[in-house]
């Protein structure tokens, strides 16, 4: 006859865990996503019908008339003030919570955290909490998780995966230098990016996966400084991997082809497509894409197609232009706009004129791109349609070009 365990459940904070030291061989946690969900303002909805029903079978549960709110782990501005505060607070509490875990971990137990946040800032706060609380990070990978269908993928750059970080409770080594650190982080990283790549991981979930491959080789340190003797903290190290993504992924998207010719503002508009889609972003997140192929937003917004609308930023598809705002175009982005604007309203000879007045007529890099553009949107995009329609003439279309009067360049 088979013995049956029962588990035991328990409710406890997780920054003062009610076990001794060494007790787990295991923790499996999936920590609250930053600013994603305030957990403890949803559940108000079914606390109180839940008081109501069965407040008096368990008191001790019900005591309150709403869910506590001052101790949950989450980034809310609201509560905390500002952002800055907000941040602080999550990632001091978060750090709280993963020393306990270390604590009660037997040596060389394995703690599982599943974690997943679109924004950087996001992942720095998890990274410095793990870097702090003593876990080793040993393997990271993304996982597909989350339903397209839910209510905040809507209208948003949402991921679809979640990335499953495996820790240990092991010693690590005392000091990595940033220069050493960086060259491991670039032998350790390009492997995986390639196994990424091939599992089909793209978009913001690929510089998620990323990220991982990344604290990988930086968790394994007590800690990393620079040559200055700075401690280097988790921005510094986002903003190398970003780098080191963002060319991966254009060269990738291009299928290797003319990655190196691209102007800074055509890497950016083929990065955000593919990362982001048509959705808009908040405004940080758009900056450290564009300072991770060397462009300052801040310079470019509202001149051409990027748009600062409060705190986010958009990026506009053709569709949402106007022929006027495009009167001599040098920019590929505003040329290949203008061109399937022209193409739309069947204004060929137009199209034509600018094709060869800005020499990109016959430039492989030009089709290259729209091609890759069109790759990277969803078969309902707007943009896609226009993209495919005109591609789909494309050779005939290079003739013509060539052999109008006067030559392509006449």
């Amino acid at each position: 006859m088979k013995t049956i365990k029962i588990p035991t459940i328990t409710q406890s904070s997780a920054t003062e865990l009610p076990y001794p030291d060494n007790f787990f061989d295991a923790v499996f946690t999936d920590p609250p996503y930053y600013d994603n969900v305030n957990y403890a303002e949803l559940s108000d909805f079914f606390y109180v019908w839940l008081k109501r029903s069965i407040g008096d079978l368990y008191p001790e549960l019900f005591a309150t008339p709403l869910t506590p709110k001052s101790k949950e782990i989450v980034a809310n501005p609201t509560r905390h003030g500002n952002r800055e505060k907000a941040k602080e607070f999550f990632e001091k509490n978060l750090k709280k919570a993963y020393e306990e875990i270390h604590r009660v971990l037997k040596p060389n137990g394995i703690a599982v955290i599943v974690y997943a946040h679109k924004s950087t800032e996001g992942w720095e706060t998890l990274i410095n909490s793990l870097l702090d609380s003593g876990l080793v990070i040993t393997a990271t990978w993304p996982i597909h998780t989350e339903m397209e269908s839910r209510l905040n993928a809507k209208e948003t750059a949402s991921l679809a995966s979640s990335l499953y970080i495996v820790c240990r409770k092991m010693e690590r080594e005392k000091t990595g230098f940033l220069r050493n650190v960086k060259e491991e982080i670039k032998k350790h990283i390009y492997g995986k990016l390639e196994s990424f790549w091939k599992e089909g991981i793209s978009g913001a979930d690929f510089f998620v996966a990323a990220i991982g491959s990344a604290i990988e080789v930086f968790g394994k340190y007590e800690k990393v400084m620079d040559f200055e003797g700075n401690i280097v903290r988790a921005d510094r190290l986002l903003e190398f991997v970003r780098e080191i993504v963002t060319d991966y992924a254009v060269r990738q998207i291009l299928h290797n082809g003319v990655s190196g010719k691209l102007s800074p503002l055509t890497r950016f508009y083929l990065l955000y497509r593919w990362t982001y889609g048509s959705s808009k972003v908040s405004f940080d997140e758009a900056r450290k894409l564009a300072q991770s192929v060397g462009i300052d937003i801040t310079r470019e917004w509202n001149r051409q197609f990027i748009i600062k609308d409060k705190e986010f930023i958009k990026v506009l598809g053709p569709e949402d232009r106007d022929l006027k705002d495009l009167e001599e175009p040098e920019e590929l982005i505003d040329v290949l706009h203008k061109v399937l604007l022209l193409w739309k309203e069947g204004k060929r000879e137009e199209m034509k004129k600018i094709l060869k007045e800005s020499r990109y007529g016959q430039k492989e890099v030009f089709y290259k791109v729209a091609q890759a553009i069109s790759e990277t949107l969803g078969i309902e995009s707007k943009e896609k349609k226009l993209l495919d329609g005109f591609l789909s003439g494309k050779e005939r279309l290079i003739n013509e070009v060539i052999n109008s009067k006067g030559g392509l360049f006449g």
